[in-house]
This record gives structure tokens, sequence and C-alpha cells, in this order.
């Protein structure tokens, strides 16, 4: 307690402003709980960032905790480009305070006379990826908490090629971060290095989407009956004009969804994974007869994509599905065109589906596969420059056409999959059908994840003993199946559990661990990089003779995901 009480008190020096030291005064007075889960630790400024709970202490984002991130990356910027005058972009989301936030940043980086572009207002998250390049700035930040809960903000960065910040940049940030006191903070603006942006860029932005996730002069776009969810975030500043622009006229928005509102208060949680949060838009999908329903997360970079089934009926997909048709589509326009030679490659994670993989290998093309996280598939794009970067995603729903932009992209997305479905449709199929075409030709794969929420200070340890577990007691057997590999990211091995072969694995270390077993039963385990959550990820397949026996196959798959969570003592 003593150690959480001296760190407290440090906040009531003249560092700190009146609000603040207030708000820690009555902490030490009258909450001594809620005094220790915000000062036990300091707020990590991770390999992409930071995000947290938003309040004073050093375990919370407020304009202290993210001054100092501020500071560090400016000494960063100094040591390291050589440049006359340095330059930063910033954007930010509809979330409490980060507009204030912004602006906070903002001063940070001129008073230690950095040129500021600063977004008039919120702003989808790809759009700052692209104005990093597209203004030629050294590095760019949003304050954003994506999907999180509405008490939650955070702080990501990225360099100058667009991408979130990698080796060595991220590690040089992070040790600048971490030796700075707050007293060392400037916080005091040079006004006249902060320009304020907007409509030049989203022109310049809306047109790289609309040429990138447009893919055939050929496609009956007016003929796509479309229901959009910005699920109250930044996607309604851009989205609906893209769609526009791309020619797709009968769009239906969910209204009650279009304010933004950092209170999200028609969901529980604003994520396009949870089929709650697309309720309202499937609802009216259904009221209207759409084909497509898109909603996109509070920072618009994640889309949720629900399809007519079989049966006519709305069904979600989830993030693997989505990235495997939006992938097909890509490879087959490319074969199309004759631009496929050997030179090209699509990006994935290794928590990914496998199917990816082998749909690309149908077309000669080349999956690279990296950790987590669309920086490592940036990095792809910038360590790969002599090669074409067709598409890349993940499972927890994000994607990225072309380098236009170097994240995870749901405006360009969301063209992209309008294209499927309407391409499908003048063709008397269906991007549910597409979908059923794949799993034909390489098998049906069903991937399902679940988290563990593990809070507070004995959290953390909670899960690090779960994988300390997982790892030096592995799993033999996997429903009745052998594994045969145990893939150790942290470790950089793979062990070949039945004949002892140990390989080594050439990627940064991360704290995720992989069996897989003799018939392709994959269970993957990984801490979560932004909440307090471990999770585990499940991929199961099986042929699939024909597309009328999909219901059944797929009951079967999540009958086996479900025997293996029981298994595992999961549930």
């Amino acid at each position: 307690m003593k150690d959480f009480l001296d760190k407290a008190k440090q906040w009531l020096t003249s560092t700190f402003d009146a609000e603040t030291q207030a708000e820690v005064n009555d902490l030490i007075n009258n909450n001594p709980d809620a005094l220790a889960d915000r000062f036990y630790k300091d707020m990590e400024f991770g390999t992409g960032g930071m995000r947290g709970v938003m309040g004073a202490g050093t375990n919370r984002i407020n304009k202290y905790t993210l001054g100092r991130a501020t500071q560090g990356l400016s000494n960063y910027l100094i040591d390291n480009v050589k440049k006359e005058q340095r330059s930063v972009v910033i954007a930010f989301d509809c979330r409490h305070n980060s507009k204030k936030f912004a602006k906070i940043v903002a001063d940070v980086l001129s008073a230690n006379n950095i040129k500021v572009f600063l977004f008039e207002d919120l702003r989808a998250t790809p759009e700052l990826s692209f104005a990093v390049r597209h203004l030629g700035c050294d590095a760019g930040i949003v304050l954003t908490a994506s999907h999180n809960p509405p008490e939650y903000n955070g702080y990501k960065v990225y360099w100058a090629d667009g991408g979130q910040i990698v080796p060595p940049h991220d590690g040089g940030i992070i040790g600048n971060v971490n030796s700075l006191d707050f007293s060392e903070i400037k916080f005091t603006a040079n006004e006249d290095l902060i320009e304020v942006i907007g409509k030049d860029v989203d022109d310049a932005f809306i047109d790289g989407s609309v040429k990138n996730g447009c893919l055939s002069n050929d496609i009956d776009r007016k003929n796509l009956k479309i229901v959009f969810t910005s699920l109250h975030g930044t996607s309604i500043v851009s989205v609906p004009d893209a769609l526009a622009k791309a020619g797709y006229s009968d769009v239906h928005i969910v209204e009650e969804q279009r304010v933004p509102n950092g209170d999200f208060p028609t969901v529980k949680s604003p994520n396009p994974e949870e089929p709650e949060a697309l309720k309202m838009a499937t609802e009216l999908a259904n009221k209207i007869g759409a084909d497509i329903v898109i909603g996109t997360d509070p920072d618009c970079d994640r889309l949720g994509v629900a399809v007519r089934d079989l049966d006519g009926n709305m069904k979600l997909m989830n993030g693997n599905q989505t990235m495997v048709v939006m992938t097909e589509f890509l490879l087959k326009k490319w074969k199309e065109e004759g631009k496929i030679n050997g030179n090209q490659f699509v990006g994935s994670t290794i928590v990914s589906t496998e199917l990816v993989n082998k749909a690309a290998e149908s077309y000669g093309v080349e999956t690279k596969v990296g950790l987590t996280g669309f920086k490592w598939i940036a990095k792809m794009i910038r360590d790969n420059e002599s090669m074409d970067f067709i598409g890349g995603g993940e499972e927890s729903f994000g994607y990225m056409i072309g380098d236009f932009v170097r994240d995870k992209d749901a405006v360009t997305a969301t063209l992209l999959a309008c294209e499927v479905a309407a391409y499908a449709k003048q063709n008397g199929s269906s991007f549910y059908e597409e979908l059923l075409k794949v799993y034909v030709r390489n098998n049906f794969y069903k991937e399902s994840l679940i988290s563990i929420v593990k809070k507070g200070m004995n959290g953390a340890s909670e899960i690090q003993q779960m994988l300390s577990d997982m790892r030096n007691n592995p799993l033999t057997e996997i429903d009745g199946e052998k594994v045969e590999t145990l893939s150790d990211y942290q470790a950089s091995t793979r062990k070949n559990l039945i004949t002892g072969e140990v390989t080594n694995i050439d990627l940064p270390k991360s704290n995720v661990l992989i069996y897989q077993t003799e018939s392709g039963t994959r269970i993957a385990a990984r801490p979560s990089g932004t909440e307090p959550k471990i999770k585990f990820y499940f991929s199961v397949n099986t042929s699939l003779d024909s597309a009328k026996n999909a219901e059944t196959t797929e009951a079967a798959l999540d009958a086996k995901i479900q025997r293996i969570i029981k298994e595992m003592e999961l549930n």
C-alpha cells in the first residue's frame, strides 16, 4: 500500500493541475482500492501505443500519461529523424475526451518544434494511416480505443510508411517514454506549428478507397441493396461518401446509430464481431429485403458483414470467412487480368484461418504469415517492395486492399465486400454461395474464438500461469486426435511432439502458443494486447462435397469445437 501511496502523493505536486490533484486526493482519503488500481503500475506504452480506462493515475489514460508518451515520441523523432522540420499528423475518434486529448498531444509535439497536422474533427483510423504518407509526415498518432467499452481511450503511433510502429522504432520510443519524468513534459504549444486539416485529405482518401476497393467496370452496383451502420462511430464521415462515389445508390443507414456518440447508447459493445451489435442493422435488412449488412467499429478499421444464407436468412460472417471471400475475389480478378506472375503475395496472421493460404496457393500466390496485428502486414509490404501486395486480413474482422493504406481499413473493405456481393448477385450467386464454393474446393474450415477475462492486479499473473501450464505441460491429444506440433512463439520454436524434432520460427518473439493435430485441428492461445483477457482460437476443418450439405457439415464442426472447449475446461 505504501508504494501506491507514495506514487499517488507525487501527483499532488505542482507538476499536476488542480483538477488532477483533487481527484487523486479524494482517492487517497476515500477509496484506497481504486487508488491501488490506478497507481500499482504505469500505463504501458506497448509496441503500438497505449489503451486503457480514463482517469487520474499512472495506470490510466489522461493528460499526463498521454503527454509523457508524446514527449518520448518527440525526443525519439528529434534524435532519429535528421531533417529541419519534422512533422506528425493526428486524428481522433468519437470517444469521450478524444478531441481534447488530440489537442494536448498536438500541443506537446509543437512545443518540441514539431509541425503538426491536426484533423478538424473525428476521422476513420485508416484515413490517418493514409494521411501520414499523403502529407509526407514522419509519424502519425490516432486517439482511439477501437471497440473497447466507453470508459476507455487510447493512443496509437504510426511511422513514416503509414504502418503502426514495429522494431526498431517501437523499442526506441518505449525506451524514451519510460525514461521520462512527468515534470519533463512540454505542454506549452507553439500554435504556429499546428495546422488544422480536413476536406482536402478526405477527398484524396475517398478517391484512393474507391480506386482500390472497386475492381470491375461491369458490376451493377445500383442493384445491390445495402444496410450500413456506423455503430455511433467515425465511419459515418467516410463510408457513405465512398459508397456513393463508387456508384452504390441503394444504401440504407441505421439512423438510430448514425450520430457519433462515445456512450454507444444502442449497443452493449460497439464491436461488429458481436452479432448483437448488428441486431438493429439486420432487423432493418429483413424489413427492406437488403442483400448485405455492413457495420464498422468506432474507429472504422474493422467491419462486420452479414449476408443471406441459402435459406434467405441473415447470417453474420466471422472475420475469417469475410477475409477468405474477399481474398478469393481479389485473386480471381488478378488472374482474369493476367497480373499473377509469381511476384505477388497476400498477408495473414498466425491466428487466422489457414484456408486463406490454401486459396492463395491454388492461384500460385504466396501467403506471408505474421504475428497478430496489421502492423506486421504493413511490415511485410515494406520488406517486400519488389513484390505486389494483393490484400491481407486477420480473423479479428480487419482487411486491407492494396497498400495505399497500411492498416486494416473498413472503408475500402466495405467497398470490396459490396463488390463481391453485387458481382455475385448479377451472376446468379451470392456472397455466402461464393464462400461455400471456396469450401468445396479447399475444405470447410470453421473457426471460433473465446476470451476469458482476468481483471485487476492478479489477472495478468493468472493469464501468464494459464499460458505457462499449456507451455510446460502440453496437450498430447485433442478430441481424439494426436497433437503433432506445439509452436511456441515466445521461444521461437516449433516442436513435433511425436518425433521430438524442434525447428526455429523466424518471427519476432510473442507470447503465443499454437497446437496442431495430425488432422489439421488448431488451437492458439495468447493474451490480449489491449484488454485483461486471454484468447483461445479454435480451427477445425473437413471436406465438403457440395454446398447443399454445408449446414450439416458446419453443425458437426461446431460440435467438435464445443467438445474441445469442454475437454480443455474452458467453459
